[in-house]
């Protein structure tokens, strides 16, 4: 039996419209779900925006102030697509009123926050959805399940990069990703905080790391007026900017594996370059997500010079069956985060927790603080 789910939105920049986009799509690829999400309201602070969405997506309703969705009786679950200095307060906020929350990493700007986070949703008794959506690739599924299956061997070492140039321009704007208070750690929650769900989501748990961070861009211009994305402002007042460019990381996994991470928002020549290369005593498997649907396999008894074989993903990789009928065809982006959505709402449906959960982030956050005292302390760190 069908029934809605009365959904919103809180944030309406890209990603917030990736959310909705996401809700729209889910019954057409997930058509199995007895909950049909409704949109029912968006918030977002910046005048006229909510309205705009509104217009475009169907919300019955637009606002300005969260606080009205959290008020609103009519909102089972939300998305919560806010500036990260906003993740805890619309988090606890949003849980405590007894909605289901589907939130963006890294879930507010410290471990801290995200523990508050999930432990209002435990008290609620509410699901809760983090939008690490490069585990919901196919060939990421496909690479865990090989991995645990010991067609590779037992790990030994893994390498993660998540290189970008959404920020390497000396005219992007001085917006709140750039702020400390606002931003948090930069990089680190931005991109490491994935590359951090990634290590975990197929090799298991972090011991200790070893971290070093850098500031390539000292300052930026502020901007005269409201921004989305990555916007430049030319000709502005320059001010510092505040939080990390790039960050190295040496790994220790519970297991015994080794690693590197890696992640940079300044690098120019490389966009969305993120994947990783995972190494055991019988294999390898590599992925790149810029060629999503392709997984670098090796595997057998030669051990010196054994080949790489492409594998195309298909039917029975992750959730591919829902967008594509035979391998090799393409996927994107916005279909992980339709994967996600699909997540979110089994996990309403069902009382159980599918996909990257709350405990998800806040490990993932507890890795990243250690990385920032590892980095001003020159010492290794625990993420426990």
């Amino acid at each position: 039996m069908v029934s809605a789910l009365g959904v919103a939105v809180v944030g309406f920049g890209w990603m917030g419209r990736v959310h909705t986009q996401a809700y729209l799509r889910l019954p057409h690829h997930f058509p199995g779900l007895s909950l049909r999400p409704r949109l029912v309201a968006v918030a977002d602070e910046v005048p006229g925006r909510a309205e705009e969405a509104a217009a475009r997506y169907g919300f019955a309703t637009a606002a300005r102030d969260w606080r009205e969705i959290a008020a609103d009786p009519r909102v089972g679950a939300v998305s919560i697509a806010a500036p990260n200095h906003l993740h805890r307060a619309i988090g606890t906020a949003m849980a405590e009123a007894g909605k289901h929350i589907w939130i963006e990493k890294p879930v507010g700007l410290s471990a801290e926050d995200a523990r508050a986070v999930a432990g209002a949703a435990a008290g609620a008794g509410v699901q809760g959805t983090v939008g690490f959506n490069y585990r919901n690739a196919p060939a990421v599924a496909a690479a865990r399940e090989l991995i645990a299956a010991g067609e590779i061997g037992a790990v030994t070492h893994v390498r993660i990069r998540l290189f970008s140039d959404y920020a390497a321009h000396p005219e992007s704007a001085l917006t709140w990703r750039y702020e400390r208070e606002r931003g948090g750690s930069g990089v680190l929650g931005d991109l490491a905080s994935h590359g951090v769900d990634l290590a975990r989501f197929l090799l298991g748990e972090i011991e200790s790391l070893a971290a070093d961070t850098a500031r390539f861009v000292p300052q930026r211009a502020r901007p005269t007026g409201a921004t989305a994305g990555h916007a430049r402002a030319a000709g502005g007042e320059f001010g510092p900017v505040e939080n990390e460019d790039y960050v190295s990381c040496l790994l220790r996994f519970s297991s015994g594996a080794r690693g590197v991470l890696e992640a940079c928002r300044v690098s120019v020549g490389e966009q969305n370059n993120y994947g990783f290369e995972i190494h055991g005593t019988k294999g390898a498997v590599f992925w790149d997500f810029r060629r999503m649907g392709e997984l670098g396999v090796s595997r057998g008894t030669a051990y010196q010079d054994q080949s790489v074989t492409t594998v195309f993903v298909g039917p029975g990789h992750g959730e591919y069956a829902a967008f594509q009928p035979g391998s090799a065809n393409s996927m994107g982006y916005d279909d992980l985060k339709v994967i996600e959505a699909y997540h979110f709402l089994r996990s309403i449906e069902e009382g159980r927790a599918y996909g990257a959960t709350l405990e998800d982030a806040v490990r993932s956050a507890a890795a990243l603080d250690a990385m920032a005292r590892s980095a001003e302390r020159g010492t290794w760190a625990s993420p426990a």
